[in-house]
């Protein structure tokens, strides 16, 4: 079956999420194809199937196949039920002049699910949390990782295989896998991260071209569709937390009004790196609410991206490294962040901050109060609620905790 449109900037001013409707019965498989004009347009691709939401892939792939027993990155595998169901397609960016959309639905499949490529072992990097032993309230251990990144069931160029190898020999002890509006990578994660030595935590970047937001947790899909007040109840009454991703980013920042804020922010992302005197995002804590909860964000998707997972580091004081474990002191925000595992870092201990290998750097409080860190480990009692931050006396960071 093939259905042809022109898609015009109309369309996308009626919705930004097209459904484009066909009918299955008795199908063991069906194929998706996506074909248009990428050098002027950039049109997403998900499936809605009769009994619910199927997967999303965006803008990373033009095909994708569904069976029972698997399906393509993005997708989720299972029974094909007869009935209606809808090719979604988000209208991300369509010219003025219209664009010429093709979409070529096969049932049965003409082609196989494209496999996930696998990984060696990871280099041998001993786990920050035992190479540094940084001080820890009793009972707690400080872990190493990164609350964000994507792999092939999003927009990533990794296979879960290799991505965990490649978080694992960069010596973290979790990675929160974060793939856009899907959650299809869940049910995998376990498995692969017991394989390479690493937690794998479940996540899912909830996308719009309004902002974006990372939901944590095994809650099930959270519809991108849908206001992003939804996006909090959702995640809360299903025990997870929703942090708001990069929210001063160019064109990915921050637009959604809220009636009530969630209680995390991504306040160290990748696209600070260029410049870490730049204080855009300290003037959106302060405005937002500095009661926000602090995570690190690599954002990573690939290893030619310039940056590796973990960079910027976010440290969790947990009981131990398991999924659970790590999730649950997130959200009671036992967190702090640095520019990598073997960087300077500011931790909370005990109604102290201690600075640990920042000997020279400045600790400044959100009132722009300054002191001078004279020892490789420092403590200094918290006469604020925070937030703290470590900079050098070029006004670049550190390291911050709340």
């Amino acid at each position: 079956m093939d259905i042809v449109r022109t898609l015009t900037p109309e369309d996308r001013a009626a919705t930004p999420y097209l459904e484009v409707p066909f009918e299955l019965a008795a199908a063991r498989s069906v194929e998706v194809l996506l074909d248009y004009d990428t050098s002027r347009a950039v049109i997403d691709l998900g499936c809605m199937g009769a009994a619910g939401w199927r997967g999303w892939s965006g803008g990373a792939k033009s095909r994708f196949v569904i069976t029972p027993e698997a399906a393509s990155g993005g997708y989720c595998p299972g029974e094909l039920e007869d009935g209606e169901w809808k090719v979604v397609l988000g209208l991300h960016k369509v010219p003025a002049e219209g664009v010429r959309v093709q979409l070529r639905i096969n049932t049965p499949a003409t082609g196989p699910v494209e496999p996930e490529p696998a990984a060696g072992r990871p280099a041998g990097t001993v786990p920050a949390s035992t190479r540094r032993q940084l001080p820890a309230a009793p009972g707690l251990t400080w872990f190493a990782g990164d609350c964000h990144a994507h792999s092939l069931h999003s927009d990533g160029a990794l296979s879960l295989p290799q991505l965990a190898a490649c978080a694992a020999g960069r010596g973290l002890d979790f990675l929160a896998v974060t793939d856009h509006n899907t959650v299809s990578h869940h049910p995998h994660l376990a498995g692969v991260g017991a394989a390479y030595g690493i937690s794998l935590l479940p996540g899912q970047e909830v996308t719009t071209a309004r902002g974006h937001a990372n939901a944590y947790g095994r809650i099930g899909w959270v519809d991108f569709r849908q206001h992003p007040d939804q996006w909090v109840t959702q995640t809360e009454t299903r025990g997870g937390f929703l942090s708001i991703n990069h929210p001063v980013s160019g064109d990915c920042s921050w637009q959604w009004p809220l009636a009530r804020k969630p209680s995390h922010a991504e306040i160290m992302h990748e696209s600070w790196l260029p410049d870490l005197a730049d204080t855009s995002i300290w003037a959106w804590w302060n405005a937002w609410g500095t009661d926000t909860i602090p995570l690190g964000g690599g954002d990573f998707h690939r290893e030619s991206g310039g940056h590796p997972p973990g960079l910027p580091t976010t440290w969790v004081a947990a009981e131990e490294p398991g999924e659970e474990a790590l999730l649950a002191a997130m959200a009671a925000g036992r967190t702090a962040l640095s520019m990598g595992t073997g960087a300077p870092v500011l931790l909370r201990v005990d109604g102290e901050l201690v600075a640990i290998d920042a000997e020279g750097a400045l600790l400044v409080d959100f009132e722009g109060r300054r002191r001078v860190i004279r020892s490789a480990r420092e403590s200094v009692e918290a006469a604020a609620a925070g937030p703290y931050r470590l900079e050098t006396a070029d006004r670049a960071v550190l390291a911050l905790c709340q």
